[in-house]
């Protein structure tokens, strides 16, 4: 079985119509455009090789990337 995984990113910088600068934690990508309308400087896209595939809604980003941050927390601990 194969599993993808996608995670929130924030908009940093507007490269063009089609290009972004997202924040991963503390890795700045630029990702594609093409498949989601309307990003906006500080919003959120869920990210999945290098391609935005929606907006989603800002509390729940904001919710999955602190659960983010908490797991990699804990795993910094257990090593």
């Amino acid at each position: 079985m194969l599993m993808c995984l996608a995670i929130p990113a924030c908009v940093e910088q507007l490269a063009n119509k089609n290009y972004a600068i997202i924040n991963l934690g503390d890795i700045r990508k630029e990702i594609s455009l093409t498949l989601v309308k309307d990003a906006i400087l500080g919003g959120y896209v869920i990210v999945h090789v290098g391609f935005a595939l929606q907006k989603p809604d800002p509390t729940e980003a904001e919710r999955t990337l602190a659960m983010f941050s908490e797991i990699s927390a804990l795993d910094q601990e257990n090593i």
